[in-house]
């Protein structure tokens, strides 16, 4: 492990646009944060499970892409600079005797902060793993369970395995340009949108797709390249389907131990938090998103963007106890408008 220690007034777990935004309601406070995240980037499930999915439901903008919206964050936090550390779980939690924190992480860095911000979405997941012994060679390049340069899918033959949104939304974005297209799902009761099975089968009924219903039990391969899965259908018989490249999409599993391990009083494998402060219940961290739990929650993005104001302001306080915390807007304060790097022409305003 690092003998080097980071210190900052904030550290921030999770990336996601709850964890962004976060970011950007500190900065505008004048604190500092560093941002922990187990994926190689930022984004979190928005990123890893629907990036080019519009959502409709982000105030002031009609309709934006997943990928669109963490862009648009990233470029809202980039004039207050935070620390990002990619591929990085926090293992432990420990309190100072100054009343801060020390935080550990799997790639051995170190955090001495004043106070931390859980912003961990489902928790630290991954893709749950299609189970046939000796696959797992062939991921990255022909196996696949997130979809990160749809050009990549591009002419392809796709296999699509799941049953669910991803599955079949993915399915629906790269089937005009694959080559070909086979959803396979265990039976034909889907987990996913009932207009998106609709359209799925109506891109069958007129042969520019398939679909079958069944479980993969066995792959072919020539040398290094995987050009086969075996299908186990309904009617116990195995088939061959060939392709070029496999996308599994059976959903996320998540740690949810994780809080616990930090010490969390836990509601439904998230965060207790009171809607003052979002503060859990150990002093000093906070936490926003879809990782909280309260009465009345709702794991909306709109409700994590509040939340992450909420908790600015208490840790603003919490930092600075004897201060008195204006709030101030973006639209008419010269300090905001200095921590922002902007300049706006705000005479018709006087």
């Amino acid at each position: 492990m690092s003998n080097t220690i980071q210190k900052t007034d904030v550290v921030i777990i999770g990336a996601g646009p709850c964890g962004l935004f976060q970011v950007f309601e500190l900065g505008l406070l004048g604190i500092r944060a560093e941002v922990i995240e187990a994926l190689p980037y930022a984004g979190g499930q928005c990123i890893e499970l629907y990036p080019d999915k519009p959502i409709y439901d982000i105030p002031a903008l009609p309709e934006i892409s997943a990928k669109g919206l963490v862009e648009n964050l990233l470029k809202q936090i980039a004039p207050f600079e935070p620390g990002f550390h990619f591929n990085q779980r926090v293992n432990s939690i420990e309190s100072t005797s100054d009343g801060g924190f020390m935080l550990d992480t799997n790639g051995g860095k170190r955090f001495q902060t004043k106070a931390v911000v859980v912003a961990t979405g489902a928790g630290a997941i991954r893709p749950i793993p299609l189970r046939v012994e000796g696959i797992d060679t062939f991921e990255g390049h022909q196996l696949f369970y997130s979809v990160s340069d749809i050009q990549k899918h591009h002419g392809k033959r796709l296999v699509i395995l799941g049953g669910g949104d991803s599955a079949l939304d993915w399915a629906l974005k790269l089937q005009p340009d694959a080559e070909s297209v086979v959803l396979i799902h265990r039976s034909d009761r889907f987990r996913a949108q009932p207009n998106s099975v609709s359209r799925m089968h109506a891109l069958c009924e007129t042969m520019e797709m398939q679909f079958l219903a069944g479980r993969v039990v066995g792959f072919e391969s020539d040398g290094d390249i995987l050009s086969a899965i075996r299908v186990m259908s309904q009617d116990g018989v195995v088939r061959q389907v060939e392709l070029d490249h496999l996308l599994v999409f059976f959903g996320l599993s998540p740690d949810s131990g994780t809080l616990e391990s930090w010490g969390l009083d836990t509601r439904r494998n998230q965060a207790l938090v009171d809607t003052e402060r979002f503060m859990t219940t150990r002093n000093g961290i906070y936490s926003v998103g879809d990782c909280n739990w309260y009465p009345g929650k709702k794991k909306l993005i709109l409700s994590g963007f509040h939340e992450a104001a909420l908790a600015a302001f208490a840790i603003k306080a919490q930092l600075e106890p004897d201060a008195t915390v204006h709030l101030q807007y973006t639209t008419t304060s010269p300090a905001l408008h200095k921590r922002l790097g902007v300049s706006p022409d705000i005479s018709d305003l006087t």
